[in-house]
């Protein structure tokens, strides 16, 4: 190579190199401060749609625990008032066992009527009244078979949504809850009065209603046994999906993650390059000063 002062080309090689080691060395600092490997798109263009794919499931999931737990809320809500229905439909039995008996007249029992029908409104009371987030649980808001969720309040069955798509067979799935008002049970006097659970006000009727008040305890049994049953179902659905988002997460973090050990050690090669390239730039410079030596002669 000529020793020449108008092009340094030692120096230019030197910074080319420079600017490289340089960048990689960039490359190795963004990767070690951030903890991942992709960080755009130029580092792995492929990784990176897996990764955000692989990202976008895992929320869902971690979503869908969470509406499955606020469904567990939801029925352990309508549970519990049909917890305090129950007491009042012993307590209506209670009742009308008194009735039945023959040592009470007509003004007695009028006035164990007046505490039976007092109960049956309770009961009615608690189911219009009880509400999970606006939602009515036992009015027979949620006890049809269709769910329609086209407008801005769903009607019919509620759907747990907890799957990252919309196939019913994985994604979701349905229930419902029974009404649980007085004269939905067949009891007071809100129904219809030809039916056994109108009215203890006589003896015959008081007799009649025993029976009437069974099915009605058995009718609120099974709303509740559906409930507990679709509570230990969402249960393990959740233990299903926090599996799936943690396995899913791990998938996401080899994908992603930087190898700090392997990346430690590029950084310090890169760091090293970069060194001797900005030294052998400083020397290349310094070069072209031996032509100026041979001029001034």
């Amino acid at each position: 190579m000529s020793l020449v002062v108008n092009h340094n080309m030692m120096a230019m090689n030197a910074a080319r190199n420079l600017s490289t080691n340089y960048g990689r060395l960039s490359n190795s600092v963004q990767r070690l401060s951030s903890g991942l490997r992709v960080n755009t798109a130029a580092d792995d263009a492929a990784g990176l749609a897996i990764r955000e794919l692989m990202r976008a499931d895992i929320a869902t999931y971690n979503q869908g625990v969470r509406n499955a737990n606020d469904a567990i809320s939801l029925i352990q809500t309508a549970d519990g008032a049909l917890g305090v229905i129950d007491e009042k439909l012993i307590r209506m039995k209670e009742l009308a066992e008194q009735a039945a008996t023959g040592t009470y007249n007509s003004d007695q029992r009028l006035m164990i009527e007046s505490e039976y029908q007092a109960m049956a409104s309770e009961i009615t009371r608690i189911a219009n009244s009880t509400k999970f987030n606006g939602v009515y649980l036992l009015n027979g808001a949620m006890s049809g078979w269709d769910h329609d969720g086209s407008g801005l309040q769903s009607t019919g069955r509620i759907k747990i949504h907890f799957g990252s798509g919309n196939n019913c067979a994985e994604d979701y799935y349905y229930f419902r809850i029974g009404t649980a008002t007085a004269s939905a049970l067949g009891l007071g006097n809100q129904g219809v009065s030809t039916r056994a659970g109108f009215a203890i006000s006589t003896q015959s009727a008081a007799q009649h209603a025993l029976d009437a008040i069974n099915l009605a305890i058995i009718s609120k049994d099974k709303i509740r046994a559906e409930l507990g049953a679709m509570q230990n179902r969402l249960e393990n659905t959740i233990s299903a999906l926090q599996i799936q988002a943690e396995n899913l997460q791990a998938a996401e973090s080899r994908i992603s993650d930087v190898d700090v050990a392997t990346e430690m050690t590029e950084f310090t090669r890169n760091q090293v390059m970069t060194q001797a390239a900005v030294a052998m730039l400083s020397q290349a410079n310094s070069l072209p000063q031996m032509a100026l030596q041979l001029i001034q002669g």
